[in-house]
């Protein structure tokens, strides 16, 4: 298995895992389409969490693609975002984009929570 896989416990499974996010995000990056909440962990991985709701993504195919693009996004861009439980939440319009444009919005908010956790270590 490559270290670029995306593993079991790379992945927020438990509801106790999500609420923990949810009530304490300190680290968050939003933008028109997509919202990002993410938290330290204590493991020294990546873990993600996706939240696509029917209510803002209709279609079952294109919230199926919109969560295999945010899955694929998030192995390649994982080293950067170790010790951090990261939640994706997909808003209105998401699946309008094309799957370049998904990507690129994507590496831009990765970087984002990569540079507020670099900040708060700094700070530390």
């Amino acid at each position: 298995m490559s270290s670029n896989a995306f593993s079991k416990q790379q992945r927020l499974l438990k509801p106790a895992q999500f609420k923990a996010v949810f009530d304490d995000a300190p680290f968050r990056a939003s933008h028109q389409h997509i919202l990002m909440l993410s938290r330290s962990n204590d493991d020294q991985t990546a873990r993600l969490g996706l939240v696509i709701a029917k209510k803002n993504i209709r279609f079952a195919v294109d919230r199926n693609r919109v969560k295999r693009l945010i899955r694929e996004s998030f192995r390649q861009h994982q080293q950067h975002l170790y010790g951090l439980d990261v939640i994706v939440l997909a808003r209105r319009g998401l699946a309008e984009l094309d799957n370049e444009q998904i990507f690129k919005l994507l590496a831009k908010q990765w970087r984002r929570l990569q540079h507020k956790k670099a900040q708060q270590e700094a700070q530390s």
